[in-house]
């Protein structure tokens, strides 16, 4: 969390000290936006998996994506952005030998979904009148839910987890209230897992620690009111 806190702090310094210049003294833009894009989810995964090793797998998803843009001023924005995605998850080579199986083994972990409102602090340019390139920052808090644990274990729970994420795009004017989108993040994510294999073998619990760390690019549309 200092992590986060000290972004935000560093960002706000950039905005305060260098870039008032680029101010709209007349404040009569648009203060509201909402965006809606379709996105890419792509998981960055690195875990460590107790007992039995391997490599956690999530799959990639194509997601609808909204955000709700509160403007400060010309220039500061922020912007909650709002999704849902499932993702299937495996444990890629596993050491099954303590249950007869020589051969490293992919271990279905099921499904689940996520959800990970992510508040960001922006800061918008105006190189041209139609083209408005921003960067963000802000955090994020992933809940985990609708868990299927699939038919090869007894049980998978995650642990919901606050996070941080960095944000880079443009907004391209079409009329004066709808514009055209491209955005990507990065967020950074981790979460404890606990599997419960006791159906395998009695009393098997498998403790994990999962980034997540997806990257989520989006291209869509969005209206100024």
């Amino acid at each position: 969390m200092r992590k986060v806190f000290g972004i935000l702090m560093l960002l706000a310094l950039f905005i305060t000290t260098g870039m008032n210049a680029q101010e709209d003294t007349k404040n009569d833009f648009k203060k509201w936006q909402v965006r809606f894009r379709a996105a890419a989810v792509i998981p960055d995964v690195d875990s460590k998996v107790g007992v039995i090793g391997g490599d956690v797998d999530i799959s990639t998803q194509i997601i609808p994506e909204v955000d709700f843009t509160y403007y400060f001023t010309k220039n500061i924005a922020a912007e909650l952005i709002l999704g849902t995605t499932q993702h299937n998850v495996e444990d890629l080579s596993a050491d099954l030998s303590a249950l007869g199986i020589n051969t490293p083994t992919d271990v279905d972990l099921g499904s689940v979904w996520l959800l990970p409102p992510t508040l960001n602090l922006q800061y918008h340019f105006y190189p041209t009148e139609n083209f408005k390139p921003y960067v963000g920052a802000g955090i994020n808090y992933t809940i985990f839910y609708g868990i299927d644990e699939g038919n090869a274990v007894a049980d998978v729970e995650y642990d919901n987890a606050v996070g941080y994420s960095f944000q880079l795009g443009f907004d391209y004017k079409i009329t004066d209230c709808w514009f055209f989108n491209v955005d990507a993040k990065k967020m950074f994510l981790k979460t404890d897992v606990t599997v419960d294999a006791s159906n395998l073998l009695d009393g098997l619990s498998i403790p994990a620690e999962v980034e997540i760390n997806p990257w989520i690019v989006g291209a869509g549309f969005g209206f100024k009111f």
